[in-house]
């Protein structure tokens, strides 16, 4: 079935097509009786606006685009949500792409969103992302751009994050002030920025107690997964028999390690003591339940959102744009696999 045209509707009521798209749009100089039955025409033919003709009047495409590492994640789940939600209620279609923690194809995706003519760009980092030319590219072109989480904190644009540094730093005292002595560490890679602060805040922590930083019990999560979990826990148990703590850097790396040390007859919190980061929802599901520190990516995909609006709006009334770092608040979330009683 083809597509009702403002000339069909002109046509019905033997008037000009201006006449039609002026009463459309509610154009005072447009009598209220032609008016409504350009109206009435218009719903009996089902006539649906162009939106590719009204974008280029506009010069906007309303469409935003989203780039994370990792679609299945939680944690970009929320984030993605809290993003869509918001980008419905003002109008806006959401392309959402996953990078696969690629830089290679993060750029692609980055050229893809342009050649879309895309309004603004959300993006989180992938882990393998150390060159920002085609971020920076992205603000040549004025086109508004948004981090979140894994960001680049020498590209000029808005951000949304957590204080990763502090939040590790709280979850790493949680297991010292249970009496931990011996805290090894599963980080990310040494890329991003959120896996550095993370790993510098249990650093921290250590030496704010005067634990001696061991970097032999550090072990490098290049996928930050389940698998990863798995694998480094196994080496753990293999290289070190006197490790009383475990801090992750994700909630999945957490549960691999939960497998392992259940498969091993580790008791949890009395012979290993393990806290997570991010507060996946299997967190509170397996055995031990996790200890864990609440990331809100609900609330971060929402903020990003209205920041990435807040500078498209800026644009359209051409007033200067003035980029933003919001820094969101966690929490600490005790559950059975450290002891809930603090010593």
């Amino acid at each position: 079935m083809e597509q009702t045209t403002l000339r069909d509707i002109a046509e019905k009521l033997n008037i000009s097509i201006t006449t039609v798209s002026k009463a459309l749009k509610g154009y005072k100089d447009v009598s209220p009786k032609t008016r409504k039955k350009v109206l009435e025409i218009a719903e009996s033919l089902n006539y649906k606006p162009n939106s590719f003709a009204v974008n280029l009047r506009t010069k906007e495409s309303r469409i935003i685009g989203v780039i994370i590492p990792d679609v299945v994640h939680h944690f970009f789940s929320t984030v993605v949500n809290g993003i869509i939600e918001l980008a419905e209620k003002k109008g806006y279609l959401v392309i959402v792409l996953q990078s696969n923690e690629s830089y290679e194809l993060e750029k692609k995706q980055i050229d893809l969103l342009i050649d879309k003519r895309v309004d603004g760009i959300i993006i989180s980092l992938a882990n393998k992302t150390d060159d920002f030319r085609h971020l920076l590219e992205v603000i040549d072109r004025k086109i508004p751009l948004v981090m979140f989480d894994k960001i680049a904190k020498v590209v000029p644009c808005s951000k949304v994050v957590i204080d990763d540094r502090k939040a590790a730093y709280i979850a790493t005292s949680h297991l010292l002030k249970n009496g931990c002595k011996r805290i090894a560490h599963f980080r990310g890679t040494l890329i991003p920025q959120n896996a550095i602060d993370r790993f510098l805040g249990y650093k921290q922590a250590l030496k704010d107690y005067n634990i001696p930083y061991d970097p032999s019990i550090v072990y490098e999560c290049p996928a930050v997964d389940f698998e990863d979990g798995i694998r480094n826990a196994e080496k753990l148990l293999q290289d070190h028999t006197d490790i009383d703590g475990l801090f992750t850097g994700a909630d999945q790396v957490a549960v691999g390690a939960i497998k392992v040390f259940n498969e091993k007859g580790i008791k949890m919190p009395q012979d290993i003591a393990l806290m997570g980061f991010s507060n996946w929802f299997v967190s509170s599901a397996i055995t031990p339940t996790l200890s864990t520190v609440d990331q809100p990516g609900f609330k971060m995909g929402k903020k990003a959102f209205k920041l990435l609006l807040k500078e498209l709006n800026a644009g359209k009334q051409k007033t200067a744009i003035k980029h933003k770092t919001v820094v969101l608040p966690t929490a600490l979330i005790t559950r059975d696999s450290t002891n809930n009683t603090i010593i």
